[in-house]
């Protein structure tokens, strides 16, 4: 019989057909393409970060080598130009030195002066020491003479601006030379002063008998 109540009935849950099925699927795994990874997939990441910064690590590491390189290189250079500049300062102060030994000497120089020489950095060679060789003998026989020639040595000894313990040696020992010489004159002139020295000696003489 028919009844103006409507009457509630429990909802049954028939079977999903296949087709709807397969298009649920296919929803879900559209779905999962939205998905955010999972973390444990991040470590592979991870290790490709690594790798790239230890690409950019080593590419820094070079780069800070060559610069290193370079500066090494500018420091030597700049070394090398100290070294050069000081070779050559010493070059001029050395010949210098001895030319002015060679000036004062004169005809006292038994020789033009030598030199030693050190290899610069460009390979040429520069002067670093050097030497002049004088006559330092006595006059034999003649005090005067030997006096004046003490006094040549010592101006040639001492003409350099800077003279080396060297050069102060040979002037030193031109000083006792001069003062030996000086006395040996002094000598000389008192001995030709006394009388006793110019009497006849015994037998120079033969009388004459007429």
């Amino acid at each position: 019989m028919l009844s103006n109540t409507l009457s509630l009935s429990p909802v049954i849950n028939a079977p999903t057909p296949a087709f709807l099925q397969g298009s649920a699927l296919e929803k879900q795994v559209g779905q999962s393409s939205n998905v955010t990874l999972p973390e444990t997939l991040r470590p592979v990441d991870n290790i490709n970060k690594t790798q790239l910064q230890e690409g950019k690590d080593l590419d820094k590491n070079k780069e800070e080598s060559e610069k290193s390189a370079k500066d090494s290189d500018k420091k030597l250079a700049l070394e090398e130009q100290t070294e050069l500049k000081a070779l050559q300062q010493r070059d001029t102060e050395v010949k210098a030195h001895e030319q002015a030994h060679l000036s004062a000497a004169g005809g006292i120089a038994t020789s033009s002066a030598s030199f030693t020489y050190t290899k610069g950095p460009d390979g040429k060679r520069y002067a670093t020491g050097g030497e002049v060789s004088i006559d330092t003998s006595e006059i034999a026989g003649d005090p005067a003479a030997t006096a004046a020639k003490a006094d040549q040595i010592k101006r040639a000894a001492l003409a350099p601006a800077n003279p080396s313990a060297q050069d102060r040696s040979v002037a030193s020992s031109a000083i006792t030379m001069k003062s030996q010489a000086q006395a040996d004159l002094l000598k000389l002139m008192q001995e030709s002063a006394d009388p006793e020295n110019n009497k006849p000696e015994a037998g120079q003489f033969i009388d004459q008998i007429t």
